[in-house]
């Protein structure tokens, strides 16, 4: 998945290897190089072979269509590993570097003088800790949006929130505009409904930072705000009592101009007899075009993979109602904005992204592997649960486990 930028791009989707048989004579998928260095105490060998083979004496276990997997521990310097089969022989060398543990040098905080930036990226993270990654965000900022700095860490700029609340930057995304403080005024509000949304749109004067909870009763805070308790300005929707349900399913948030806008989806009507009638669905094969993705032992691209059980998906899906949109139905190249994008602009209800999964070097692939599903927002991960149950029950694949990661398509 490129979203593991720290991890092999090799395929552990193991019931890969059911869908084809294929002539190899002796192939190493995984290193790709005879001298390759990794800083890891261990790594594998992946790849297929038509003979017996042996690694350094000892043999390898061959699945049947001749795929392997093989793990072996590292000692500091060169490592040699002999392949061997009946026909062929391999040498590799595996350098694990002698690293000598370096100081740690401590960043200190240095206050500033509390002044106006302004966001210069779309999609900019407000974080609650210093840390570029993780599920730290408290929300996603646009271009235009002012905030209040008053101190520096490292490669973030602090921002102030409230008296008692701060927020981190990335320091590169905002640019000072001003020396001194700048506060919005709110005028008032407007409520629409719609369909599928309840919708509000509020009046400011400035582009301010927002945060926002859903639930039975949810909930839009702006900072930095004239004339308020704290200098917040809280609203409160009282979700349940308006829907009818506390099941929700998101919503979209955004400025446009100084007016911000809040659209609070509607959970549908479901029909019991066809549950995903006219449910908009977005599928989204990973990679694609020049972007492989994983590499499988018997040479199968991740890309090729998921486009194949997407385009299978998509199918079923329609044959029970569902309207399918595709973020890619052929090798192309799509990035992960425009695959956002995609299922935005089609007003998706549900977006599910199909990868194959890698492991890091320090993971035996043998028994590190079956299925697993990431969710990010909380009201995805009874769903994530119910895909994630329903394949581990009806493939018989080992359970991989739900986990809720901050990768940028279900975010």
């Amino acid at each position: 998945m490129s979203y593991y930028s720290n991890m092999r791009k090799f395929l552990i989707l193991f019931f890969v290897l059911f869908l084809t048989q294929r002539v190899y004579a002796f192939d190493v998928v995984y290193p790709r190089k005879t001298n390759v260095s990794v800083n890891s105490p261990t790594t594998f060998f992946i790849g297929a072979s038509t003979e017996p083979l042996t690694i350094n004496g000892e043999n390898v276990e061959l699945h049947r269509t001749g795929a392997f997997a093989y793990f072996v521990n590292l000692s500091n310097g060169k490592n040699t590993f002999e392949l061997k089969t009946e026909t062929e022989t391999k040498v590799y060398t595996v350098t694990r570097p002698i690293v000598k543990p370096k100081k740690m040098i401590k960043a200190k905080f240095i206050p500033l003088t509390q002044s106006t930036y302004i966001v210069k990226k779309d999609n900019t993270p407000l974080r609650s800790s210093p840390a570029n990654g993780g599920l730290n965000r408290i929300t996603n900022l646009p271009k235009g949006v002012s905030v209040q700095v008053d101190g520096k860490l490292g490669g973030f700029y602090r921002i102030v929130l409230d008296n008692n609340k701060k927020g981190w930057i990335y320091a590169e995304n905002i640019g000072l505009i001003s020396n001194k403080k700048t506060f919005a005024s709110i005028s008032g509000y407007d409520f629409l409904e719609v369909d599928d949304y309840f919708a509000y749109i509020f009046h400011l004067d400035n582009q301010v930072p927002y945060e926002i909870s859903v639930g039975d009763v949810s909930q839009l805070t702006f900072y930095n705000v004239k004339d308020s308790e704290n200098g917040q300005y809280i609203f409160k929707f009282p979700y349940k009592e308006a829907a009818g349900t506390s099941k929700t399913l998101g919503y979209i948030a955004q400025y446009d101009g100084n007016d911000f806008i809040w659209k609070i989806r509607k959970f549908p009507e479901i029909n019991k007899r066809n549950p995903l009638k006219d449910i908009v669905i977005a599928v989204d094969a990973g990679h694609g075009g020049n972007e492989l993705g994983a590499i499988g032992c018997l040479g199968d691209k991740e890309k090729d993979v998921v486009l194949n059980i997407s385009l299978y998906l998509k199918e079923e899906l329609e044959s029970r109602g569902a309207k399918v949109v595709m973020t890619r139905d052929s090798d192309e190249q799509v990035s992960l904005d425009d695959r956002v994008k995609i299922a935005n602009d089609n007003d998706s209800m549900i977006f599910l992204s199909i990868h194959g999964n890698a492991l890091p070097d320090t993971m035996d692939p043998n028994k590190h592997r079956g299925t697993s599903v990431y969710y990010y927002n909380p009201e995805s991960k009874l769903l994530g649960a119910n895909v994630l149950y329903s394949m581990v029950d009806k493939l018989g694949l080992p359970n991989d486990k739900l986990r809720q990661q901050s990768f940028a398509v279900i975010r």
